[in-house]
């Protein structure tokens, strides 16, 4: 390969089959009753144990909290169509100060934006149940009770990790005192993006995100969930996989860049398969490999930019415009940058971010792989046809990333026929989803055995 910088971001197959078959091990150790608690994967059982079957109905609030903007949604679930119509929604934003500040202005934020849909939409004389979409690693602990595990994706609130966050919320409902809510179902955005799928979609039993984070959830047998009583049926797994590698385990395949990546966030040696794949971290490791190349006097003359110098100047959303339109793209984002640039250095460019945006969908596809074949396996299936829900703006956005995930994953788990359905507003319609069917779900609730942080 031309350019020694970019090789380590190139991987082969059996690299490939290597990281799958690693995360197979580790997921494993998270759902182990002694082992989870080491487990860099962390397998968390959601207590949802049904997707939807076509007969749920009724209106539910829904609220959204995964970055930087929170979303408050009327969800009404319409039997007799058997569809979900988003009636209203709202989009509420969460300034950098309270992201980084005490968790009660946090929730009290949270309330207030409710408070305010509710009002602007004659709801508030209304006790709807609630489906709350919490997008960050939590040990659920009932399908109302969630404890948030440690902040991820630029968050760092004070007064939250290891509390339950169902009851900050309702104590933050509480303290306004001008409304109340009804039950509550606590959602992962990938559990609300398999049950939003899952409703256009019953053979859907995986979702999977791909946007500023990355993660994935499926249905597992009963009987491998060994933290969580009983041996019949299915629950559903939020795997976490974004923490896999966080035990020094793919230090082989992580590259200088995403070295310095993860040492410069604000989570260091937190969340290492995360920072190689999503959103939040791609346009950062192209920045620090188009900085390489300048040094190297291999890209613009040998001069850098103080605008690429500069961390996050190069958004991920670069990467999606340059490989979706080309030269063009290209060549005004790179004068937004102060770079002089040649027709050579465009197409060095354009190479820097396919060979990022391949890595990132192979190792995506490499661990939905370990997932689709984990579960034929469980079931004893010589093939298995599935659909996997997508939501995530890398994965919609990305001019590529789909059709090379998708490749990838028929290379890696062949005896798998996998569908992938596009979720439409999952996250909001999705916990909407979990509540509805959440009557079912209490119903064949087991307690933990055991719960360790």
């Amino acid at each position: 390969f031309p350019y020694e910088c970019l090789q380590p971001f190139r991987l082969s197959v059996s690299t490939l089959q290597s990281v799958s078959t690693r995360l197979k091990k580790d997921m494993i150790r998270g759902l182990g009753k002694h082992t989870h608690h080491r487990a860099p994967v962390k397998m968390l059982p959601t207590f949802v144990r049904a997707t939807p079957d076509g007969t749920e109905k009724g209106d539910f609030l829904a609220l959204d909290l995964g970055g930087t903007n929170f979303r408050v949604l009327h969800v009404r679930i319409l039997e007799d169509e058997q569809r979900v119509v988003k009636m209203d929604s709202q989009i509420c934003a969460i300034p950098q100060e309270i992201m980084l500040g005490h968790g009660e202005k946090l929730f009290d934020h949270i309330a207030a934006c409710l408070a305010e849909f509710l009002d602007s939409h004659e709801l508030k004389g209304q006790t709807l149940p609630l489906g709350f979409t919490f997008s960050f690693p939590c040990e659920q602990l009932d399908i109302d009770k969630s404890v948030l595990i440690r902040w991820t994706k630029g968050f760092n609130c004070s007064g939250v990790e290891g509390e339950d966050v169902v009851r900050l919320l309702r104590e933050a409902i509480h303290r306004r005192g001008d409304y109340d809510i009804g039950s509550v179902a606590m959602v992962n955005d990938t559990v609300g993006t398999m049950m939003s799928c899952g409703y256009r979609d019953q053979s859907c039993e995986i979702g999977m995100i791909i946007g500023t984070g990355t993660n994935a959830c499926y249905m597992e047998e009963m009987r491998n969930v060994k933290r969580v009583e009983g041996e019949d049926g299915r629950m559903c797994i939020n795997t976490e996989w974004g923490g896999f590698g966080d035990d020094g385990s793919l230090r082989d395949i992580q590259t200088d860049f995403d070295l310095v990546v993860d040492k410069t966030s604000l989570n260091p040696g937190i969340h290492t398969y995360e920072k190689m794949i999503s959103g939040m971290y791609l346009g950062e490791i192209a920045r620090l490999v188009l900085v390489k190349l300048t040094e190297d006097k291999l890209l613009f003359d040998g001069q850098v930019s103080d605008a690429l110098q500069t961390p996050g100047r190069f958004e991920t959303r670069f990467i999606s415009e340059i490989e979706d339109t080309g030269l063009e793209n290209t060549q005004r984002i790179l004068t937004e940058l102060d770079l002089n640039w040649s027709l050579g250095d465009v197409r060095l460019v354009w190479l820097v971010c396919d060979t990022i945006s391949t890595r990132s969908a192979q190792l995506c596809a490499a661990a939905l792989a370990t997932i689709a074949n984990r579960i034929r396996n469980n079931r004893g299936l010589d093939h298995l046809k599935t659909t996997v829900g997508v939501d995530g703006t890398v994965f919609k956005k990305h001019p590529n990333f789909s059709q090379q995930l998708q490749a990838t994953v028929r290379l890696l788990a062949p005896r798998c026929d996998i569908t992938f359905l596009v979720s439409e507003d999952g996250s909001g319609k999705g916990a909407a989803m979990v509540t509805a069917v959440c009557p079912f779900c209490i119903l064949l609730t087991f307690r933990p055995v055991s719960v360790s942080f």
